[in-house]
């Protein structure tokens, strides 16, 4: 074989390789990522559990919920159409309590590990601008749980927006008719107070 035709094989080689890989490159889709990291950083505190302490787990899991969550977006969308009546310092103060009641929740709820594991649905649906991914929560002696996210694009980049216990019951939604009545009786600084107990009591 001549080198000229040895160039030629590699480069037939080549395309071929590059025709096969394509069509599973395009398939990646972008907002899996951030459930990714999601699931890796509740893995990671889950196996620190007692050791690292709810502090500790609250430390770690932080920077994934900053870069996984839209937490702006869904302080927004869980105060509704009130929120053009709160002052611009209340919602900075409103948007700080949502990540505290967040990061939280994500400490209390899991602090250790005995061989859960996450998958991730290959299919994603998208739903008009959004994308939901949906995920399961395994573990060798309980039930499996479904868990699904709606993703929203932002600054080019995918952010949860909200998530579905059982892939039925909307947190949004349902933090949304528990501020409302909140609201409506002492509106934002009632709000305001309500994140920082709950946070407080779940950080417990």
């Amino acid at each position: 074989m001549t080198f000229r035709s040895r160039i030629s094989m590699r480069a037939g080689l080549s395309v071929v390789a590059l025709s096969v890989a394509g069509p599973a490159l395009a398939q990646a889709d972008p907002a899996r990522a951030p459930v990714q990291i999601l699931d890796d950083g509740l893995l990671a505190i889950m196996k620190g559990g007692s050791g690292l302490g709810a502090a500790g787990r609250a430390a770690k899991i932080g920077p994934v919920v900053d870069q996984t969550f839209d937490i702006g977006l869904i302080t927004r969308l869980s105060v509704g159409p009130d929120w053009v009546k709160v002052a611009p310092a209340d919602q900075t103060a409103l948007v700080a309590g949502m990540r505290r009641l967040t990061v939280a929740q994500y400490a209390a709820n899991f602090s250790s590990y005995s061989g859960q594991s996450f998958t991730i649905d290959p299919k994603i649906e998208t739903r008009g601008a959004d994308k939901l991914v949906r995920t399961t929560l395994s573990a060798p002696k309980d039930d499996s749980v479904a868990i699904g996210y709606r993703l929203r694009q932002s600054g080019g980049k995918w952010r949860i927006v909200d998530v579905y216990y059982r892939n039925a019951i909307s947190q949004l939604a349902t933090r949304r008719a528990d501020f409302e009545s909140i609201f409506a009786k002492g509106g934002a600084k009632a709000l305001i107070s309500h994140l920082d107990a709950l946070a407080a009591k779940t950080g417990r």
